[in-house]
């Protein structure tokens, strides 16, 4: 067993196609095939059921590819740190969902450390992404939320990858619609007198992912929905089409994407709590304890 093999795996599964992954490898596919059927002899297991519609993970391909995951993020920790030509410099990274004020918090730490030389990462994500990057120590901090919808399987998450959570806000649902819709003037809505526009919602790529939305509302039934997973398509598709989208209500009026957006309070009650997420146990670098004071700043709780 090799990390190139584990690698394969994991890009054989995301792709539930061997020809697809073939090409995202720039390897060729009777070469991938080889790899992982020798992966498989190795081990013992059958990692793929393979038939004439396609190519699945069995139940033992499964679990074997959450300990992959794992080996392959601990190795890109140690390739990045010791392997790269960047190794000299200063390195810190965060993961965070789509807060602004989380960005705000990253750029003043540099302009007031002002490092000579570095290397830093802020990973705007999803949240199973923030999640398994602090669990895998790919980010010091994560910025993460949720309602009362998914608070209990977050926070099962949380003790299952040790994680300490410090919550820093509880907002209100807001619905989010253009400048120019109908009801941008209203101060309150119901989430049924929008029930004929559609909803556009930051889409977490899987059905089993579902509840770890960052959105409140998880578990309502919309009957028009729109998935997108980039802040300026979401932003077209509200303006273009009327739609609108739940969130917080934390609208920053210095972002240009954000401008056209108008924030209403929704009469149903599914509040979220925002805070930040650190691996138990772990010590803070200089970095990681300066933007963890630089969200203190934000702290309401």
């Amino acid at each position: 067993m090799n990390i190139t093999q584990l690698k394969y795996v994991l890009e054989v599964a995301s792709a539930s196609s061997m020809r697809e992954a073939s090409t995202r490898l720039y390897v060729t596919q009777p070469a991938l095939s080889a790899s992982i059927r020798e992966l498989e002899e190795e081990i013992g297991i059958l990692i793929f059921e393979r038939t004439n519609k396609g190519i699945s993970l069995t139940e033992d391909g499964r679990e074997f590819v959450t300990y992959a995951k794992k080996a392959v993020g601990q190795y890109g920790i140690l390739e990045d740190r010791y392997l790269s030509r960047d190794r000299d410099k200063e390195k810190f990274s965060v993961s965070t969902q789509h807060y602004n004020f989380a960005i705000k918090a990253f750029t003043e730490v540099i302009r007031r450390a002002d490092p000579e030389r570095y290397v830093f990462s802020i990973h705007e994500t999803k949240t199973k992404e923030v999640l398994d990057d602090v669990g895998s120590l790919k980010s010091e901090v994560g910025i993460i939320s949720f309602s009362g919808s998914n608070e209990a399987l977050i926070r099962k998450i949380f003790r299952e990858r040790q994680l300490e959570f410090v919550p820093l806000m509880k907002r209100d649902t807001y619905v989010y619609v253009w400048k120019n819709h109908r009801f941008a003037g209203r101060k309150v809505i119901s989430i049924e007198e929008m029930k004929d526009y559609p909803c556009v919602s930051f889409d977490q790529s899987s059905n089993e992912n579902y509840y770890l939305t960052e959105e409140a509302m998880a578990d309502y039934s919309f009957d028009k929905m729109i998935k997108s997973d980039d802040r300026a398509t979401t932003m077209e598709l509200i303006a273009e089409l009327g739609g609108y989208s739940v969130g917080s209500g934390m609208l920053s009026r210095d972002d240009s994407v954000l401008q056209g957006l108008v924030a209403i309070k929704m009469k149903e009650e599914d509040p979220l709590t925002i805070g930040y997420i650190t691996r138990k146990g772990r010590d803070f670098s200089f970095y990681g304890e300066e933007y963890v004071k630089e969200l203190q700043n934000y702290r309401e709780l």
